[in-house]
């Protein structure tokens, strides 16, 4: 298993970053989502070319692949100045 390295500066704005965030109505959401990412991507580094997952892991990789995208939809759309014409639908992430 390989180790992630990061250099003292990072970690520290990593923890202030956090600590700032704490402040603010979803630090926790954020904090998740860092979570997320990081070990997906440790999982995806890990993961040879065509190995197979038990039924299961493949069930909740697309349950939370469709979570994250519904969430990130509306948080794009939220973002969005009301003169915008946009479609959810119409947006492809991941593709």
């Amino acid at each position: 298993m390989k180790e992630i390295i990061i250099t003292e500066k990072q970690l520290e704005d990593l923890v202030n970053n956090l600590k700032e965030n704490h402040q603010s109505g979803s630090y926790m959401a954020k904090q998740q989502l860092f979570t997320i990412a990081l070990t997906a991507y440790k999982m995806w580094e890990e993961m040879e070319d065509g190995e197979q997952l038990e039924d299961w892991m493949e069930s909740k990789i697309a349950q939370s692949e469709q979570s994250i995208i519904s969430v990130v939809k509306a948080f794009i759309y939220g973002e969005m100045t009301d003169g915008d014409n946009l479609n959810l639908d119409d947006l492809v992430i991941g593709k």
